[in-house]
Order: C-alpha cells, then structure tokens, then sequence
C-alpha cells in the first residue's frame, strides 16, 4: 500500500476496516476513528509521546482494538502550500511507523494548516479563555480534536471523489 497525499492514492484506499486519524506533535499524537461507513469522524485520545518504539506499542493496540486498515495523517503545511521541516518530520514519522507495523499500510496526508488553531478557537468559544487552552492541552482534547477535524476534512473529500 502506498504513503502519499490522499488526492494522489485515494484510489487505492482500502475498502474495508476502519480510518485511523493521526495529529502527530512533538509531545503528543491525537487520534479520532471513522468507520467503514465514512461518515463522521470521532474524537478517541491523545496518545502523551515517550519515545517512537513505546508510542507505536499504544498505537498498535488502538488499531488492533478498532480494526484500523488506513491512516490519514495530518502534514503541516505552509501557508503558501509548500512543506517545510515540520511536514518532513511527519512523513519521517509515518515511514518509521509503516516499518514499525511491519506491514504495508496505507497511509494517507491531508493539510492540516491551521487544525489546532481552529480547535482552539472552537473551544475558547464554548468557555472562560484563561482556562480553556491550558486546561484543554493538557486534557489532550485539543489534540484529539484536531485529529477529529483533520480526518473529517479527508473522509469529506473521500466522499466527494470516490
């Protein structure tokens, strides 16, 4: 199965089992589910990062657990379109991590410019500023909701190519 950007090998994503998406950060990994179905992407948890060997270990349990086959994997993008360091730490990431399931997943990018922005403004909406961000980062929601938004937006242009 190939890694790329989802315009470039949607079609040959699999057909079955379940979307896993991924919010890759230095000290955390959020994660949100969709179904077979592609319907709605939904929130799971934040994975708090260690170091790769011990962060694949809880990942391989989430996607043993929810028969996970296909990863959609935020890439950071500049504004302007182009990659810089950030997104090539993500697709380090995702190769390291394709070897680490010692398989042939397919994993899938899609642009996450500006995800945890604008969960962060989402949130500061709902309650008090001075508490939101802090507490929220630190609960992992905003990760896990980043990863919601960044699934969702993939599993929408899925549906609307397919």
């Amino acid at each position: 199965m190939p890694i790329g950007l989802l315009k470039d090998i949607i079609d040959e994503r699999p057909r079955g089992g379940t979307l896993l998406g991924l919010d890759v950060g230095k000290k955390t990994i959020g994660l949100a589910l969709c179904s077979p179905g592609l319907s709605i992407a939904t929130p799971l948890q934040t994975i708090k990062r260690v170091k790769f060997s011990k962060d694949m270990i809880v990942l391989e349990k989430v996607i043993k657990e929810h028969d996970v086959e296909a990863f959609i994997v935020g890439l950071p993008v500049n504004m302007d379109g182009s990659e810089g360091g950030r997104a090539q730490s993500i697709r380090d990431f995702s190769a390291e991590m394709a070897r680490f399931l010692n398989g042939d997943p397919w994993i899938a990018f899609w642009d996450e410019r500006l995800s945890t922005v604008s969960v962060e403004a989402s949130v500061d909406n709902l309650v008090e500023k001075r508490k939101t961000k802090v507490n929220a980062k630190a609960s992992g929601l905003i990760d896990k909701l980043a990863a919601q938004l960044i699934l969702q937006g993939a599993i929408d242009y899925i549906c609307d190519n397919s």
